[in-house]
């Protein structure tokens, strides 16, 4: 088989709208156009609350949209028979499911966004993890090939002084104020509340301040037990977030579940330091790379960890992330393309 030779590469992803999953795939998509053929399959009704993948991907990309209530499986492998790829990478449950009652010449692989959870990812010929965890929950019937993949990560540019002190003010950060932010969607799984209810015990610290940044279906609740507390404010969802990061003095990512939390990756880059919950992914990332873990869900654990941070401010810190650089990230990727289609 000839390594260097051009694939052609098909991503199939049927959810809606654009958050973790779906920026994943778009980041793949487009570094693998630079070299490979690659074709997106998508649902007509990919827009959800106006954002979609298909915003994001590159102007190379074959895009095709597909129906997504009925029979969504007859029209994806007609989708699939007409681009006639070599690989077809599934993202999330319901494209593995469908892909893996297709009969095709091409090597069939689902990444674990979240688990194996289904019977169908044992059908596929190769199974890509994002995280350590991942990989004990492998079915103990899967005959493929299995790869660790590092989440890929965009580099970005380093700001000087003079811009940070600017995004401070720009959030209304007075100078010896601590800003401890918090990233993400506001939904159970990310244990904001346990972040709420630790940091309100701190009262102390008046030079503190906890910064939300996201949206969800949690907002209202949330904002109603952070009420008693004038240093949390909810700031919403920012589209320089990516900047931000360098201006934070601590990053807290609590979750009750995280696969492999990009949030924590990005944060690292931009040199914040990280405090974590001790599951999943959040877990992983920090034995690799440092930051302070806590007991998930035990508030006392958490607001003795804060306690610690405020008091003793932690020094900025950027570890070496490079193994996650998109680029080295789906080198990495296409090397396993090619393994798979070396055994199949």
């Amino acid at each position: 088989m000839d390594n260097s030779a051009p694939l052609n590469i098909t991503h199939v992803i049927l959810s809606r709208g654009f958050a973790g999953s779906e920026r994943s795939t778009t980041e793949s998509c487009n570094q693998q156009c630079k070299d490979h053929q690659v074709t997106l399959i998508v649902r007509k009704d990919h827009r959800k609350k106006g954002k979609s993948i298909v915003d994001h991907v590159d102007k190379k990309i074959t895009v095709i949209e597909i129906q997504p209530h009925f029979f969504t499986g007859v029209f994806l492998k007609r989708a699939l028979l007409r681009v006639n790829p070599d690989i077809v990478h599934c993202h999330l449950r319901r494209s593995t499911r469908l892909a893996s009652r297709i009969n095709l010449n091409a090597v069939k692989l689902s990444t674990l966004h979240i688990s194996a959870n289904g019977p169908h990812f044992t059908k596929m010929d190769g199974l890509i993890c994002n995280a350590r965890w991942q990989l004990n929950e492998i079915p103990a019937d899967f005959n493929g090939l299995v790869f660790k993949a590092n989440n890929s990560l965009i580099p970005h540019r380093r700001l000087d002084q003079e811009e940070i002190a600017k995004l401070r003010d720009d959030i209304k950060i007075e100078a010896g104020e601590m800003l401890i932010a918090a990233v993400g969607r506001y939904k159970h799984s990310k244990g904001w509340d346990t972040l709420i209810d630790a940091f309100v015990q701190l009262e102390q610290f008046k030079n503190a301040r906890l910064l939300f940044f996201g949206t969800g279906s949690l907002e209202e609740k949330l904002k109603s037990l952070a009420n008693v507390d004038s240093r949390i404010q909810f700031i919403g969802f920012k589209d320089n977030v990516k900047d931000l990061y360098q201006a934070f003095d601590l990053v807290v990512c609590p979750s009750r579940f995280e696969p492999l939390p990009r949030v924590m990756l990005e944060a690292m880059d931009g040199g914040a330091p990280i405090v974590a919950s001790d599951v999943g992914g959040c877990l992983e990332l920090v034995e690799d790379y440092g930051g302070v873990s806590f007991e998930v869900d035990n508030v006392d654990d958490l607001k003795d960890k804060l306690q610690k941070c405020i008091e003793n401010p932690p020094s900025k810190h950027r570890p070496d992330l490079s193994a996650h650089y998109i680029e080295n990230a789906n080198q990495a990727m296409v090397e396993f393309y090619q393994r798979v289609m070396e055994v199949k």
